[in-house]
């Protein structure tokens, strides 16, 4: 696979953004790391391995941005109102950054987000909150709700980006409209330890009359071997739908 790193000052999150890619043309696929992972994290386990045929064949190009983790939910140095104002930093130089370029190299304006365990939350809740340019969001055993990051403080910021909170109140509109237009994908296991947080975040979906698509796989755990199993097969369903 053709490898790219890039580096720069990212004036959202007030410090450098690193950033691998790989491939050369096709969808845009944004993958987050896990809780406290670095952009390199996805390389080294080979998750960017199991989708190397779609990478090489043009179908797709996947980026892999830098981590925040440790300057917002798990910075437990600074209040929780600070916490979650420095993850919606982070989401703004992922949006207005990293899938501006995304969309530059590609010339897709929409991009598909995923991630594994708490890469799933960065992937899905991006994906809520910013439906217009996400055509497609994918969770692998990804964890939805943030108040256990909160020490107790709860405040607009966190509703808005929590979405086992905000997608059951969601009102229809503009908004809602672009969720109804996205696919969704939950990957879950019945080994894992997040399956929950699935099956209750699918819940909410469908009482709001959104399509999802969730599989809780017999003998499936919260790991990478599963992840690099699923990642492949679910990107492979994506780009059959686009091309039917």
């Amino acid at each position: 696979m053709h490898e790219e790193y890039h580096r720069w000052y990212s004036h959202h999150i007030e410090r450098d953004m690193e950033l691998l890619t790989f491939g050369h043309a096709g969808i845009p696929l944004i993958v987050f790391p896990t809780s406290m992972g670095r952009y390199f994290e996805n390389k080294d386990f080979k998750l960017i391995d199991s989708v190397a045929w779609f990478v090489d064949n043009g179908l797709i190009k996947v980026y892999c941005p830098d981590g925040f983790d440790k300057m917002s939910w798990y910075n437990r140095g600074i209040h929780p109102a600070y916490r979650v104002l420095n993850h919606m930093a982070y989401e703004r130089a992922i949006v207005n950054e990293v899938i501006e370029k995304a969309s530059y190299d590609t010339g897709h304006y929409k991009v598909i987000t995923a991630g594994c365990s708490f890469g799933g939350y960065h992937a899905v809740n991006l994906a809520l909150r910013n439906p217009h340019r996400v055509a497609y969001t994918i969770s692998l055993a990804g964890a939805f709700d943030i108040k256990q990051f909160m020490d107790g403080y709860y405040d607009d910021n966190v509703y808005y980006n929590n979405p086992v909170d905000y997608m059951d109140g969601m009102n229809h509109g503009w908004h809602y409209d672009n969720i109804r237009q996205m696919g969704i994908i939950l990957g879950t296991g019945e080994d894992d330890a997040c399956k929950h947080d699935n099956f209750r975040l699918a819940s909410m979906l469908y009482k709001n009359g959104i399509s999802y698509w969730i599989e809780c796989e017999p003998g499936v755990g919260h790991d990478w071997p599963w992840w690099r199993e699923q990642l492949p097969r679910y990107i492979g369903e994506i780009l059959n739908k686009e091309r039917r």
